[in-house]
């Protein structure tokens, strides 16, 4: 479990293709520390499990291993060496909760359709399927690529953001531009309260 509030903007220092997986490794700083072979990192809003850490200088190597199934649900795919990634370690039991519960798993990509300035701040549209929009509501809660972000505006096909100064300087966002793709996570309480209410009428 995370709270959609990253720690960082890690780097991609290797993809690595392999029979039964793809190798991704990953340089940190911040999330390098105290980080163990087994733990769970959030990268760009998707739980991963560190497989193997190497010290590089005062950074780390995290390694992780992907399966096909996440590769082509997250905006990995596109990644390349050099690219940033936002990382958040897991929520500890005493931790302080200050975005909302993000759970890692990734529903589905999202594509940025505007992406300007708005005073010091700026304003992001981003288009998603029918099956992510329908837990967006006005002022709820999203991840994209695991920022915990409130919801602006909804309409039929896409949703509006307003990122501050500090969340576009710490995160993947600054390297984001019109047309590329983001990891998205609808806040599982919607999900639950779907569930619920077809439970009822049946």
């Amino acid at each position: 479990m995370f709270t959609g509030i990253v720690e960082e903007a890690g780097v991609i220092e290797k993809i690595t293709p392999t029979k039964k997986s793809i190798e991704l490794t990953v340089r940190a700083n911040v999330c390098g520390r105290g980080v163990k072979v087994g733990d769970s990192v959030a990268v760009n809003g998707c739980c991963l499990t560190a497989v193997k850490i190497t010290p590089r200088g005062k950074a780390k190597l995290i390694q992780f291993d992907l399966l096909q199934e996440s590769w082509q649900r997250t905006n990995f795919q596109f990644g390349k060496v050099g690219s940033l990634v936002n990382l958040e370690r897991s929520l500890r039991a005493n931790g302080e909760l200050g975005g909302h519960f993000v759970t890692g798993h990734v529903d589905g990509l999202g594509k940025i359709i505007k992406w300007e300035r708005a005073g010091k701040d700026h304003v992001l549209d981003i288009a998603a399927s029918a099956d992510v929009m329908k837990y967006l509501v006005f002022k709820g809660s999203v991840a994209v690529d695991g920022i915990s972000l409130t919801v602006a505006s909804v309409s039929k096909k896409s949703f509006r953001i307003w990122i501050i100064p500090h969340t576009f300087d710490v995160t993947v966002l600054r390297e984001r531009k019109v047309g590329d793709a983001v990891n998205l996570e609808a806040d599982l309480l919607g999900k639950y309260v779907e569930k619920f209410l077809a439970l009822r009428k049946r």
